[in-house]
């Protein structure tokens, strides 16, 4: 008699297999109880924990008025908080093979919530460059615990689209953020605003009641104990494609970062700054439309990368970025900048949502999660050199065609992709 609960067990043939389209939803009917909560705790997580990093950026000026932080400080914290990421991500990679997905993800949950909240006692910069270091390691922890978590609860047939679908929370975090932003800050000012981030805690006492164990990590620490290190598995070909992966990401995120934060900026200052002169009222809603640009690619990758593999889409994805960004970076349309802002987002944000499945594939069950949180991060620790880079480039060209040094790391992210096998349906060890 099979031991794995009603909730969890293995669905029919019949609804494991391929769709029939790449946007059929008759597969929904068949999501189990274990699959549709790790894709809520994992989503929502990833939700709040953008909402908490994004308050940030937009109260950024009042904490430069308040500590008064020149910019260079300030863009120096930020980078702080995705330094601490990668660290983060490897930390609670190794704490969620060792301790379980969720539990690792209630922690993490837990460490970038109460740190956010924090930052609203800060009466010193050094202060509040601990709690965004803290926040940070929450941030990375939670997405390396949270895909584990749903790779490896979700069958492979439709692992990608819950992968994707998660990711793309990270966008409904950010326009969440500027609603707190929008009906916190004038009444209550900004310390008010860090702590509502103090509310995905709350997050932690649902899971902690109402989300399994992956069946796949509950049968590996039924069985017989590795004496070598698990570290060991970590050669031949799971290295080599580890590497590479890895430098894939790096070069994704490099590309990413550092467009992504200019923008506000590109539109909005002066065209003598090098910017395009757009008013605030222009730029808001450009910004906002890009969002959900950014929110399209995220949630429909999966569903291509479920039915044509993980790779064609994800090397799709950074070669039409590579080739889009230049244009963006040179229209001076707003026409042009409203047009082709959210085609840039949906390609330059999309790929983010294949890389979880491909990472979650490559490595074996021992070292899945801290594999995939130290690979992952690595990217997001190097991309915090993107934004100072292009503020040089800006320097000299202006920021329209400092993006250039993006669209050529997006283009290197896509021939890497192709040095990497397709993984599409294998079952997780």
């Amino acid at each position: 008699m099979s031991n794995v609960p009603a909730e969890s067990a293995a669905p029919t043939p019949s609804a494991s297999a391929r769709p029939r389209g790449v946007f059929d939803l008759s597969w929904v009917a068949d999501v189990t109880t274990a699959e549709r909560r790790s894709l809520f705790a994992g989503g929502l997580g990833w939700m709040l924990d953008a909402m908490d990093v994004m308050l940030y950026s937009l109260v950024l000026t009042y904490l430069i008025r308040n500590f008064g932080m020149d910019k260079a400080t300030a863009g120096l914290l930020n980078s702080l908080t995705l330094v601490a990421s990668a660290l983060g991500g490897f930390f609670f990679g190794v704490v969620a093979d060792r301790i379980g997905r969720t539990r690792a993800l209630m922690i993490s949950i837990l460490v970038y919530s109460l740190a956010s909240a924090a930052c609203g006692f800060s009466q010193s910069v050094a202060q509040l460059a601990v709690f965004r270091f803290l926040l940070g390691l929450g941030m990375g922890g939670e997405w390396t615990t949270a895909a584990a978590l749903i790779a490896e609860t979700w069958r492979p047939a439709h692992r990608g689209k819950a992968l994707g679908l998660m990711q793309s929370a990270y966008a409904i975090g950010e326009a969440i953020a500027a609603l707190v932003v929008a009906f916190v800050l004038p009444h209550f000012g900004w310390r008010a605003v860090f702590f509502v981030g103090v509310l995905p805690a709350l997050l932690v006492f649902w899971i902690q009641r109402r989300v399994p164990e992956p069946e796949v990590w509950r049968q590996r620490e039924k069985g017989p104990r590795q004496r070598t290190s698990p570290w060991s598995l970590l050669r031949g070909k799971v290295l080599r494609n580890g590497v590479l992966a890895t430098a894939m990401n790096a070069c994704g995120m490099f590309g990413y970062w550092g467009l992504f934060t200019w923008i506000p900026a590109y539109l909005s200052l002066p065209v003598a700054q090098g910017g395009r002169g757009l008013s605030l009222v222009k730029t808001t809603s450009f910004f906002l439309v890009l969002t959900f640009g950014k929110w399209l690619g995220y949630a429909t990758f999966g569903f291509f990368a479920d039915a044509y593999g993980r790779r064609k889409p994800y090397f799709t994805y950074l070669l039409v970025a590579a080739a889009l960004v230049p244009l963006y970076g040179l229209a001076h349309s707003p026409l042009w900048l409203l047009v082709l802002g959210p085609v840039v987002a949906f390609f330059g944000t999309g790929f983010f949502s294949g890389y979880a499945a491909i990472a979650s594939e490559i490595f074996p069950g021992e070292i899945r999660a801290a594999a995939m949180g130290l690979s992952y991060n690595i990217g997001r620790g190097l991309s915090a050199a993107a934004p100072f880079a292009v503020g040089a480039l800006a320097k000299h060209y202006g920021l329209g065609p400092a993006f250039f040094l993006q669209a050529g790391a997006f283009f290197v992210a896509a021939l890497l992709t192709l040095t990497l096998p397709e993984t599409l349906g294998k079952q997780l060890d």
